[in-house]
């Protein structure tokens, strides 16, 4: 069992930045990858990034790509979501999701609120 606690949200101005942050605490050495998905008022859970440890492979939403950037620290199993740039559509919970394998994630956050203001 893994336990994942996100920290780092707020309200931000457009064009500003935020850094989040997700510590894995449990049985961190079943973890393969781990990563960012968000959840924004009236709309379905979506992906944003994800970031695999061995390798240090990242992948990205579309939405996201060139303005956030996903990196992990392996010693003190957290990952980080830099993000910059923002724009009120990037207002949502962000969660933090972690996987023993490539396909599934089975271990969620409680999230952290990202508002992004105008």
């Amino acid at each position: 069992q893994v336990q994942l606690v996100e920290s780092g949200g707020g309200l931000v101005q457009a064009g500003g930045s935020l850094r989040l942050s997700c510590a894995a605490s449990g049985r961190t050495l079943s973890i393969y990858k781990m990563g960012w998905f968000r959840q924004g008022p009236g709309k379905e859970r979506e992906f944003v990034a994800s970031f695999a440890f061995s390798g240090s492979r990242t992948n990205y939403a579309d939405s996201v790509k060139g303005r956030f950037s996903i990196s992990g620290d392996n010693a003190i199993d957290t990952i980080y979501l830099q993000m910059n740039n923002l724009k009120p559509e990037d207002t949502a919970v962000y969660y933090c999701a972690s996987s023993p394998v490539s396909t599934t994630w089975n271990s969620w956050g409680q999230g952290t609120q990202v508002t992004v203001s105008s």
